[in-house]
């Protein structure tokens, strides 16, 4: 079941960000000292709590059995388009059409708020999630290197 979230579930929130965004860490070699600002490092309680009160992003997650195992927020960009904000789904939960219901009711959440475009940025050399947002109607519209990460990030948008 998909519902949005309230402040009571915030740190369960950052723990399932952070494990699940965890293992891009991993499989890429990113660590705290080379990549402090990736998600699985950079996301805490405070951060989580400021974008839900102060900045009023609608966020959701995915409840297995009244666990939270799936989230994702959105964040205005301009009156048109929004940005997808830390789809994740646990490790043990994936490949269960988990990612893919989070991101259809993305899709529904936005509509209702009259968005027509999203978008998105990932790490562009994880070809396995660029490969998925693509099947999802997502279009890779650039890439932008930083020096504070030891990979590309990439972008993608998706009309609504």
């Amino acid at each position: 079941m998909i519902k949005a979230i309230n402040n009571t579930d915030i740190m369960e929130c950052v723990n399932v960000i952070r494990e699940s965004f965890l293992t891009v860490a991993n499989d890429f070699g990113f660590t705290e000292v080379n990549a402090p600002r990736f998600t699985a490092f950079a996301i805490t309680e405070e951060r989580l709590m400021w974008q839900l009160k102060n900045e009023h992003r609608p966020m959701y997650a995915y409840y297995d059995d009244g666990k939270i195992v799936g989230y994702y927020s959105l964040a205005a960009v301009d009156e048109h388009k929004c940005e997808l904000n830390n789809l994740c789904v646990l490790p043990s939960y994936r490949h269960n059409r988990i990612g893919e219901e989070l991101l259809k009711h993305a899709f529904d959440t936005a509509k209702s708020l009259n968005f027509t475009k999203m978008h998105i940025g990932i790490v562009e050399e994880n070809k396995v999630v660029k490969r998925w947002y693509e099947l999802m109607g997502f279009v890779h519209i650039g890439t932008e290197k930083f020096d504070f990460f030891p990979f590309t990030c990439g972008y993608m948008e998706r009309e609504l």
